[in-house]
């Protein structure tokens, strides 16, 4: 058991490896919450899982979302039935890998948390706005993070509209077609049993494709999202040893800036692909063809495109 918590805990430390530790956050809640619930049922108290389950999960009632605003951001985190959640989570990795190989993690994951709480507003708007779920809005309630999930593919449809995923008994197909079947599905639902989950897809997807046109545009609505997570991340960061030292200031020290500038040149022009980089890219794709480009050939080819 403790190798298993060792996995864990490296795949969390693993810089660049946003896709799963999305999948081990939804996962390890899941198992959490199982527990809770196995060992709450046995000793004859499930209304205290009941509670915990009701912190967690987005109600349909504004008044009742208002005592509780953090279920807009936990309820994409929380699932309970474990088809529901090995659906989503292998739904988020096909189409993740795409965002995060082309975008990158820092873009994943703010598509997966705009989507989510895209999908969880749409679904507020609708229940307390349209006159057909007046009278199921007392009761509604909704979690999963489907509408994430969904932002997600939407994202890679957008982005990557003629990339194919080789289907079991369809063969190729491309991945526009798949994710406008999964759209079309969530409308027809729309109405249904599960009409809040459905609605939240919808407006999963529409943040999906909005965050890549808006990308696509230079526009990146993540900026708070990763603002947020670099500002947390270096809260954790342990802080170095302050050390002072006194030396003679010198001509070898004056020559470091030199180094130092052209360092920073580098770094600028690594972001933002010279023309030369951009051609040598475009003859790699003629001669071997889009597949064979490397994920960072791949993004700079992304950064460029937004350049122009």
């Amino acid at each position: 058991m403790s190798g298993l918590f060792d996995d864990f805990r490296s795949e969390f430390n693993k810089p660049n490896n946003t896709l799963v530790q999305l999948i081990l956050v939804n996962v390890v809640i899941f198992l959490v919450l199982l527990l809770t619930k196995v060992g709450l049922t046995m000793a004859q108290n499930i209304v205290v899982y009941d509670f915990i389950q009701d912190q967690l999960t987005i109600p349909g009632e504004i008044n009742a979302f208002l005592h509780k605003p953090w279920t807009l951001f936990t309820y994409f985190f929380t699932h309970e039935e474990i088809f529901h959640i090995l659906y989503n989570m292998l739904f988020l990795y096909w189409f993740g890998r795409l965002i995060d190989e082309y975008l990158g993690n820092r873009r994943l994951m703010g598509l997966y948390i705009m989507g989510g709480v895209a999908g969880g507003l749409l679904y507020l708007a609708m229940y307390n706005l349209v006159p057909y779920f007046q009278n199921q809005v007392g009761t509604a309630q909704m979690l999963g993070a489907s509408a994430a999930a969904f932002s997600v593919a939407v994202g890679a449809a957008t982005l990557l509209p003629n990339y194919t995923f080789h289907l079991l008994f369809f063969g190729p197909v491309r991945i526009k077609y798949i994710v406008f079947f999964f759209i079309i599905l969530s409308v027809a639902q729309s109405a249904g049993t599960n009409a809040g989950g459905h609605l939240a897809h919808l407006g999963g997807a529409l943040m999906g494709f909005a965050y890549v046109k808006l990308l696509q545009n230079g526009t990146d609505l993540g900026r708070p999202i990763y603002w947020l997570f670099d500002g947390w991340s270096n809260l954790l960061k342990p802080k170095p040893a302050i050390k002072v030292s006194y030396r003679q200031r010198s001509n070898a020290s004056a020559q470091t800036s030199p180094y130092v500038a052209s360092a920073g040149a580098a770094a600028t022009s690594a972001s933002t692909p010279d023309q030369d980089e951009v051609d040598m890219i475009l003859d790699k794709i003629s001669r071997s063809g889009y597949e064979s480009l490397t994920r960072e050939e791949k993004q700079k080819l992304f950064r460029a495109s937004q350049r122009n």
